[in-house]
This record gives structure tokens, sequence and C-alpha cells, in this order.
């Protein structure tokens, strides 16, 4: 009797464990299949570009071409996809872009450091792996052209990088992406120690200023004059939440992340505001979809719209930031949820075979002329286009991260 009872529980427990192992099987086998879905879609996306600007520097519609922090994103998503996927094509389409505006002297043709235009920076972060690959010095004088920039960039009187010349006393959460990641991996690559101290900073003083502690949501930029007719008198803030700017801001904190080291003395604090930054962008999730609209907490509102750039970014940066475990693990269903929303509502197959990334703002700013006051109105009303590259980066990028 004993022996009979030994037996059905051994036979009981194999059972359960053939159970447990088809779950697991089961459950690896989804997961190859999402991670090669999301290799095919990058690839596909890329090639689609390549389709549709057979030249890196146009891909912001811009038949000339020029050096600017759009064609720099894509350059940089291209390099990514290379290294995955293996291809030349997509190392040689990032490089052609490179050697259109990098002289023989290594000076980059259309740069105009007196500007202090932070968003000119963000293009040369693909040059780190370009210099790399292929040693040429071309590029290693470019990099550091741009790291001069910084050296003078005028800076709020605690430090932060205004955006622009032009915009003065002004931190832009946009900023935030076009600068603080190629500083950090800068420093890391060529030596530069007090190069950490000055990021974290950035994203400290951005942060302190601009973050809601009610929504969430940190408001697209400040002001610290006050000068400007967008600027709240009393805070200095513009005055709503709009999402591609907080889609910039996101990404910085988890790109910025891979370069600032383990002890630096402050990358804590970076962490904890890209916590507080998963926990408004969950927030804010349109549960039906997984999307995220163009003024953020505004979603009920007539006009207001689910944009495709902005689900593109963070997409990317809740499967980075839990990849890498800088957030809670719930956040990674969020991050799956929205990149199948994004291929459901934003992706568009065309005639000729190529996809589409549909409903991408164009663009979207502060002050300028003619003035844009920041109100809701003015972040609706910028025209929507497809394929705009401030989408079409971040979707590759998020689409890699589904492969890892």
């Amino acid at each position: 009797m004993n022996l009979l009872k030994l037996k059905k529980t051994y036979l009981f427990f194999v059972l359960i464990g053939l159970v447990f192992s088809q779950c697991t099987a089961s459950k690896k086998a989804e997961e190859s299949a999402e991670a090669a879905k999301g290799l095919d879609m990058a690839k596909r996306m890329a090639d689609s570009e390549m389709v549709h600007f057979p030249k890196a520097s146009t891909v912001d519609f811009n038949p000339e071409g020029k050096w600017s922090y759009t064609p720099g994103l894509v350059s940089f998503a291209m390099m990514e996809l290379y290294e995955v996927a293996d291809d030349e094509k997509y190392y040689e389409y990032a490089k052609g872009y490179a050697d259109q505006f990098i002289n023989e002297e290594g000076v980059i043709e259309q740069y105009k450091r007196s500007d202090f235009n932070i968003d000119n920076v963000n293009s040369g972060k693909f040059l780190f792996d370009l210099y790399e690959k292929t040693g040429d010095e071309r590029y290693k004088k470019a990099i550091f052209q741009l790291r001069d920039q910084l050296n003078d960039h005028p800076r709020t009187s605690e430090g932060g990088f205004w955006h622009k010349k032009r915009y003065p006393h002004q931190m832009w959460l946009d900023g935030l992406y076009m600068g603080a990641p190629f500083y950090a991996e800068f420093g890391k690559t060529f030596g530069e120690p007090e190069a950490f101290d000055d990021v974290v900073n950035q994203f400290v003083t951005v942060h302190k200023h601009t973050y809601d502690s009610v929504t969430g949501l940190n408001y697209h930029a400040w002001d610290e004059s006050r000068e400007q007719r967008w600027s709240d008198p009393e805070t200095g803030l513009s005055p709503h939440f709009w999402g591609r700017a907080m889609g910039w801001y996101a990404m910085a904190l988890v790109d910025a992340l891979d370069y600032i080291p383990e002890n630096q003395p402050g990358r804590a604090d970076v962490i904890n505001i890209l916590k507080e930054v998963a926990a408004g962008i969950k927030k804010f999730q349109h549960e039906e979809t997984g999307l995220w609209y163009q003024v953020l907490d505004q979603g009920d509102r007539e006009g207001n719209y689910l944009e495709s750039s902005v689900s593109s970014m963070f997409t990317y940066t809740l499967l980075k930031a839990t990849r890498l475990n800088y957030i809670d693990q719930q956040y990674r269903s969020l991050g799956e949820k929205a990149y199948e929303g994004i291929l459901k509502n934003f992706i568009k197959v065309n005639e000729n075979g190529t996809i589409s990334l549909t409903d991408v703002c164009s663009v979207a700013g502060l002050g300028g002329d003619p003035y844009r006051d920041g109100s809701f109105e003015y972040y609706i009303s910028e025209p929507v286009r497809d394929n705009d590259p401030k989408g079409v980066g971040p979707f590759i990028l998020a689409s890699l991260e589904m492969n890892k």
C-alpha cells in the first residue's frame, strides 16, 4: 500500500514537472517570437526609411540635407540596428551622413558653434561608433568639436545648459536628450570624469524646476528669467505637458545611464528621477491602446490625439529601463502593450511594400517667430505627418529593445 502511494506521488510530480516544462517552453517560444518580431519591424522600418529618404541628411523632408539632430537620431538608430542585424547597408547609410558633412580636416561643415544650439550636439552620438569601427581621426575631431561647444555653452545660474543662445535662460526637456547622453559618452570614452557631475546636474536642475508632483509629469520648459510670454510669472514654467518633450527627457535618462559610472555620486538621483518619470508615463497611458496623447494629461479634450513619437519614445524607455533593472518589472508589460499599440494604430503598409509610421507631430516649440505660446491649442495645431524622423528613430530603437 505504501509503495502504491509512493508511485502515485511520484507520477503526480512527474506530471507537474511536464506541465511546468511545457509552460516554460511555451513562454520562451512567445518571448522568442516577440523578439523576432521586434527585429523584423526594426529592419522593415529602416529599409523603408532608406527608400523614402535615400540620403540620411534628408530625413527631415529637407531635399538639400543638413547637419541636424534628426538625421543624427536616425543615423544613431541605424548604427544600433547594424550592431544587431550585421547588415552593412545600415552602417553605410549612417556613415554617408557623417561623410557628407565632415571634411578631410574633421571639421563639420554647416555646423556653427556660435549658435550654441544644444540640438546640434545630438548628431555626434553615432560618431563614437563610427570612430571605434574605422579609427578614422576625422570622426574623433568632429566629436571633440561638438564637445568643445559645451565648454562655453550658456547656462542658467545653477549650471543648466540653455536650449539655444537665441532662447536665453531657458531649459527645455528636449535639450536633455540632445546634450546629456553625448556628454556622458564622451566622459566615459575619452576619460573626462568631471563630465559625469555636470551631466547629473543637468537632470537634477531641470527636474527640480519642471516636475509636477500632482500629475507626475514634467512641463515642457522652464524660463529662469520669467521674461517669456509663455512662462508663468511665478514659476517660469510653460503651460502644458507636451508628450514628445517628455519622451526626449525619458530617453535621455536611460541613455545617459549607460555611461554614468556605478559609483558616481548622483547616479542614484538620476535613477530616482527615472522612476518618477516612469510613474507619470504609467499614469497617463491610454488604457485601450497602450499609447499616449500629444498633450499628455488632456486625453479627453477635443482636438487632442494619440501621437506616435511620444508613444515610441515611452515604449523604448520602459523596455530599456526594465531590461536594465532601473525601474520595477511591472513596467515591462506596459512597454509591450504600447509596442503592440504602435503596430496596430500607427504602422501603415504602402503600395510599394514599404511601411510608414503615421501620426507624428512634425514640430513643436516655444517662443520664436511666429510666436509659439505653449497653449493646448498651439500643440494640437501643429501639422501631423507620416515618417517624421522624430518618430521613426525611436520606433526603430523601441523595436530593437523588443528584440533584446
